[in-house]
């Protein structure tokens, strides 16, 4: 039935009610027309479908707080990597210095631990590790979003349907399938210049086919280089030991790449059977890390622009490879679906440790070592199958019952080496300088129902559950002077059972609002720590899962003629048990620790006031902290805010396309970013010091972007970043091994690129 256009009055429930009057369509007032522009074509907008809870549902039907953001928008503000899009996305966080080692944080769930708060998904494939044993924290999959239907984001607990490591929320990756109906193929290209820095450059391709009328084949490649701005100016410094070093000399040191591309295959013999075959492969190349030398107290930038001081080559290589088996079988009463994948990524990386570490080298081993550095290798190898039979849709009950397994194998080697001076040659010791030597194996299966009871036609109540089991088994050994020639452990074990529930009650107010409370628990596996067999008693074995339970209330709504539309949420969040890392009887181990909460609120609202003008403003208040104290060693005390999240953070995108003749079109647009003032990592010694924890300061970003669309060709100039802002992102430690880590007493400061300027060119067949 049609209803009357409405207009957003007060927060009340009252007001809800003005989105959803029915009446007859002839009762409905005209809309008037604009003087420059037509009214807003309501029957070209399509309901925004989304897979959230495992089946296609309108985003206004679905009881949880969701970003969804479009391929579409994501190519036309040329956003490719998490740190494009965060200003889309309220109540999103990304703690990253290194393309390809990203922290993902929602709703301010983070203290710096190594396992992950945000689960990371490529269509129904979940990505990266479960366990704190291979890093899975810091290299949450950044995934070039080229030819991608849309990213979702969750946020709140997902234990229920994506069960561990999803107790912030969800960040998923829907790419475009093949279609069956047309062949299409788009290119793209563009270059950046960034200030202060090397060219920048850019190239995309996709090709779609028909096979014949049940198959389609669909491919994607992806290349980009990053300039580097960073510059290594030769610092001279002394260290504890009373050796003088000196920096390299050399310019814009930290560029990057990264390539790839995706190949999908679909069969599709009826309208109720589909077979779907993807691959997927990535690779990023990194240079030196996107840090600079800052004042450990203030963060200012030292020495009057971004500079590190890089001693060693260092780098980061991350592969992604993903492959996935989707089969849908539709029975009639109910739809079968099977995912089967097989994933693995895997990351090397050389870090510079010359001032932390050859001084005690010389010092210790009489060896007069020129560059010291870490040489590791982190693979994880993930294989996972999920089996679920859904409901056909159903006017009084929905419901939706599955199975998971996931079988992961995780390595981590760790090589110390030092170099001759003048030279790049290894030095040779008659004995093992350092190494670590790290393997884990996990486990899990896991059950899960859920279900929907329509109680008339404007009251559900979504509810289910999951219990998952999980064991762990690893063996560490560790060798030489630096890593204490521990004995290798061979009988690290763990297992957990865990139960997650979510209940959502939702009120519909017409099909275009809805007002939802939920209830949601998550969790993060617990697992072995990694101690030598003869550890002293007292040594924790092992860790427990941490849990996180959310309260949350939220109402969805927009006008019937789609001029204006919002989206809000409040909740609270109780997290328990969490994992923090410390050191007990001198072994570096997961304990549980402190709880914490979090209280906050999330907004985007829409308005479309004229046809091919579309602004929207999003915000988050995070107000996230410790209710206890956290380990000494941890550095945290009870009522500290939880790291890098701003209290306070803001976005404004505008977009305006008009006719310029034909089928040409002309656009414009712009974005504005603010972030307040956030908490850096946990520091005790710090914290001791000043009586509070380090604080990154504020900052804002303003993009613009305009650019002509004549069809089957684009041209696009862009600037990111136009008032060139510092921003900060994360700290790094000022000492390690009880040693300062830069020269002159420097903090290095993850940082964001300067002003860019773009053009890109686009075609399609």
């Amino acid at each position: 039935m049609l209803m009357h256009r409405t207009a957003l009055l007060a927060s009340t429930a009252v007001a809800l009610l003005a989105f959803a009057a029915p009446a007859c369509a002839q009762d409905a007032p005209a809309n008037a027309p604009a003087p420059t522009a037509a009214p807003v074509d309501v029957q070209n907008q399509d309901d925004i479908i989304i897979t959230a809870q495992k089946r296609s549902q309108t985003l206004i039907d679905v009881p949880q707080s969701v970003t969804v953001v479009s391929g579409d928008l994501l190519e036309k503000q040329q956003a490719t990597s998490f740190q494009d899009y965060l200003n889309l996305v309220p109540g999103l966080q990304v703690n990253q210095s290194t393309p390809g080692e990203s922290r993902l944080i929602l709703r301010g769930l983070n203290t710096g631990g190594v396992a992950s708060t945000v689960a990371v998904y490529v269509d129904e494939t979940p990505f990266g590790s479960s366990t704190a044993l291979a890093n899975g924290g810091v290299l949450a999959g950044d995934f070039d979003t080229f030819d991608v239907a849309r990213v979702e984001v969750l946020r709140g607990p997902q234990g229920t349907l994506y069960g561990a490591n999803s107790l912030g929320g969800l960040l998923k990756f829907v790419t475009n399938a093949p279609d069956t109906t047309k062949t299409e193929m788009r290119v793209r290209g563009g270059v950046e210049d960034t200030k202060g820095g090397d060219l920048s450059y850019y190239g995309n391709s996709m090709i779609n086919v028909p096979l014949g009328d049940t198959i389609a084949f669909r491919a994607s490649g992806f290349y980009k280089k990053s300039g580097g701005w960073i510059d290594s100016v030769g610092t001279t410094a002394t260290d504890l030991f009373g050796y003088t070093l000196k920096a390299d000399v050399a310019d814009n040191i930290n560029g990057a790449e990264s390539y790839g591309g995706r190949a999908s295959l679909l069969f599709k013999p009826s309208k109720g059977f589909d077979i779907r075959l993807t691959a997927f492969l990535q690779n990023i190349r990194v240079d030196s890390p996107s840090v600079v030398e800052s004042d450990p107290n203030t963060l200012q930038t030292l020495y009057g622009r971004q500079t590190q001081s890089r001693f060693a080559d260092p780098f980061s290589n991350v592969n992604y490879r993903l492959y996935n088996a989707l089969i849908n079988y539709d029975f009639g009463f109910a739809t079968l679906t099977s995912s089967t994948s097989y994933a693995t990524q895997k990351q090397t990386f050389l870090d510079d440790a010359t001032f932390n570490l050859s001084g005690i080298v010389r010092a210790l081993l009489g060896a007069p070592a020129n560059e010291f550095f870490l040489n590791q290798k982190t693979n994880n190898r993930k294989w996972t199958q999920e089996l679920r039979l859904a409901s056909a849709r159903n006017s009084t009950f929905e419901w939706l019952i599955g199975g998971y397994y996931n079988n992961e194998k995780a390595l981590i080697l760790q090589d110390y080496a030092a170099t001759v001076p003048g030279t790049t040659t290894p030095i040779s010791f008659p004995f093992v300088l350092g190494h670590v030597d790290l393997t884990s194996k996990y486990e899990e299966y896991a059950g899960f129902a859920n279900g929907t009871l329509h109680i008339g036609k404007s009251f559900d109540i979504d509810f289910g559950g999951r219990y998952s089991h999980n064991s762990q088994t690893a063996s560490q050994a560790a060798a030489g002077v630096l890593a204490g020639n521990v004995p290798v452990n061979s009988n690290l074990r763990s297992s957990d059972d865990v139960f997650t529930f979510s209940v959502a009650p939702k009120i519909k107010f017409g099909d275009r609002a809805s007002l939802y409370a939920r209830v949601a628990k998550g969790y993060r596996p617990g697992g072995p720590n990694v101690i030598a067999p003869n550890a002293p008693a007292g040594t924790p074995e092992s860790f427990n899962p941490d849990t996180t339970v959310s309260y949350e209330v939220g109402f969805k709504g927009e006008t019937i003629d789609r001029t204006f539309a919002i989206d809000m949420a409040a909740y609270h969040i109780d997290w328990n048990n969490i994992q923090l890392l410390t050191v007990v009887n001198g072994f570096g181990v997961n304990i549980n620790g402190s709880n914490a909460t979090s209280d906050g609120a999330e907004f985007t609202a829409t308005i479309r006031p004229i046809q091919g003008f579309v602004t929207s403003i999003n915000g988050a208040y995070t107000d996230a902290k410790l209710s206890g104290d956290a380990p000494a060693l941890v550095g945290g005390l009870k009522g500290d805010r939880l790291p890098y999240t701003p209290k306070y953070s803001v976005s404004w995108n505008s977009d305006y396309t008009w006719g310029i003749g034909g089928d040409a079109k002309a656009f414009i647009g712009g974005s504005l970013r603010f972030l307040s003032k956030q908490n850096a990592g946990f520091d005790a010694t710090f914290r001791a010091a000043n009586g509070r924890q380090r604080q990154i300061p504020s900052y804002a970003t303003l993009d613009l972007r305009a650019g002509l669309d004549f069809g089957r060709f684009s041209l696009e100039a862009y600037a990111r970043n136009l008032t060139n802002s510092e921003g900060k992102t994360s700290t790094g430690s000022l000492t390690a091994n009880g040693l300062p880590v830069s020269p002159n007493g420097a903090l290095t400061t993850g940082v964001i690129r300067p002003r860019v300027i773009g053009l890109s060119v686009s075609a399609g067949f």
